[in-house]
């Protein structure tokens, strides 16, 4: 068993980071080559407050995609996200982050309010119905899919990207699951700076 979520586990990173590269690909390849990443959603921050394009926009941001039932690639994003932070000092303030769920079943406000509470102060968490979720996916063109475990379990297959918006919501660059830290540093060093 152990040696089958082994290989399910990457199959599901290695069709992610796939995904991911073909999103950004075909994205460039759009008009005049800027990346059509992002868009009118709405949704819920986890303080309750009405989340929309408008209260993210006019600042640069980093975004993720994931779930609070996630083994490994979302707690390492978002650890990896809260050391970024350390690295950059007071340029950190210059970056906002959010964590958007791709699972809103199970990430209530709650949830979301206590699993980004692990990490850094600034990492902001979004949920919604499953309409709004699926809505703010596709605007920012990120998969995702549920796949059944033993039981009534179930996991989440989703893109392991997070996404550098500029404060007018165009994509600047991405970092990927996995990249360099001194990489992904500089890529939000360059953010905080646009």
């Amino acid at each position: 068993m152990k040696v089958f979520r082994l290989a399910l586990w990457s199959v599901i990173f290695v069709l992610g980071a796939y995904l991911a590269f073909q999103t950004v690909q075909t994205t460039l390849r759009e008009g005049d080559n800027v990346a059509a990443v992002g868009g009118p959603f709405e949704g819920v921050f986890t303080d309750g407050t009405v989340a929309n394009e408008d209260k993210i926009e006019g600042r640069p941001y980093a975004i993720f995609f994931g779930f609070t039932h996630c083994p490994d690639v979302c707690p390492t994003t978002l650890y990896e996200a809260s050391q970024w932070y350390a690295a950059l000092g007071e340029d950190g303030d210059k970056v906002d982050m959010y964590f958007v769920t791709v699972d809103p079943e199970r990430d209530t406000q709650q949830v979301l309010a206590d699993y980004i509470s692990a990490f850094d102060k600034r990492i902001k968490g979004i949920t919604g119905t499953q309409a709004q979720m699926a809505e703010m996916m596709q605007a920012y063109r990120v998969f995702a899919q549920r796949v059944d475990e033993d039981g009534d379990d179930y996991t989440m297959n989703h893109t392991a990207t997070t996404f550098l918006m500029t404060s007018d919501n165009t994509l600047q660059s991405t970092i990927a699951y996995g990249e360099s830290a001194e990489v992904a540093i500089a890529k939000m060093k360059r953010l905080a700076d646009s």
